[in-house]
């Protein structure tokens, strides 16, 4: 999707933004919080050398990048998390449609922002709520109307923060990321812990490559756990970020679930719609 998968692109740059990451939340998204998975040890028999796909890699991988498949189908319930984002959403491909509901920061924030994203093809609308110091800023009142803002299509298209393509449907660029892994192995039942090589997965919505870069050597190698349902399909992705500059070390987390049971989003009712003005393709340009 270019939204990118419908406004990952936004979740992804927030993750750069230190004002941002030092609104830490518990759980998932907090700052540091991480349980290393466990990857080293020794090689199994048939192993792989070092600097290739790690030991008794083949059948776990494979089941990694078979997990994503089901996400080809566009019809699912997503979640995102990062140092002061979190955003969930659904894809339901069968009614060409796609929803997505994105908080970053809090109103202590320099940027507190709730983007609320609605597509049903040809159509496109986002409710956009600024606060914190940003509330303060000359001409936010016109973007802070408390209505869905319906969007000219001729002016998003290729828009990576409000274009929808449903070539490309997931939000956080799964495929893409299980495809850079360098090592695994299952953990348990469906479970799997290793590390990923993100400067392959620039197309990813839940990263972006500002924040690859400031990486530097470390995105050639970071750990990653990965959980499958019953039926092999991918549950969730965990990737630990470390610190590097003035951005904190964190855990992007990522979740799967209602394959095939994801429903049509609704079309915003017409005494809550208005249209967009200028001013709001200006902030996602």
């Amino acid at each position: 999707m270019t939204i990118r998968r419908f406004s990952a692109a936004v979740f992804a740059a927030t993750l750069l933004t230190p004002a941002l990451a030092g609104c830490n939340s518990t759980g998932t998204g907090e700052a540091g919080a991480s349980a290393s998975p466990t990857v080293s040890g020794s090689a199994a028999p048939g192993s792989a050398a070092p600097g290739s796909a790690s030991p008794g890699t083949g059948d776990a991988k494979q089941a990694l990048l078979n997990s994503t498949n089901e996400i080809r189908n566009g019809n699912f319930r997503f979640t995102m998390a990062g140092v002061g984002s979190t955003a969930q959403g659904q894809v339901h491909e069968p009614s060409q449609s796609a929803e997505m509901k994105l908080t970053i920061g809090d109103a202590s924030s320099d940027v507190q922002m709730r983007l609320d994203l609605v597509h049903l093809k040809p159509d496109s609308w986002v409710k956009l709520d600024l606060g914190g110091q940003a509330a303060k800023l000359p001409g936010v009142q016109s973007l802070n109307l408390g209505k869905y803002q319906h969007l000219d299509q001729s002016r998003i298209k290729g828009n990576r923060n409000l274009a929808f393509d449903f070539d490309k449907v997931d939000p956080a660029g799964s495929e893409v990321l299980t495809q850079g892994v360098t090592e695994v192995r299952q953990t348990g039942e469906g479970a799997y812990a290793g590390t990923i090589d993100v400067t392959k997965a620039a197309e990813a919505g839940s990263l972006n490559a500002e924040l690859i870069k400031a990486l530097g050597q470390q995105a050639r190698s970071l750990p990653f756990t990965a959980k499958l349902d019953p039926q092999g399909r991918l549950s969730e992705l965990v990737i630990q970020i470390p610190a590097s500059g003035q951005n904190k070390a964190q855990d992007i987390k990522i979740t799967y679930a209602d394959y095939g049971a994801a429903s049509a989003a609704q079309r915003p009712p017409a005494d809550q719609v208005v249209e967009a003005p200028n001013e709001l393709y200006n902030l996602f340009n």
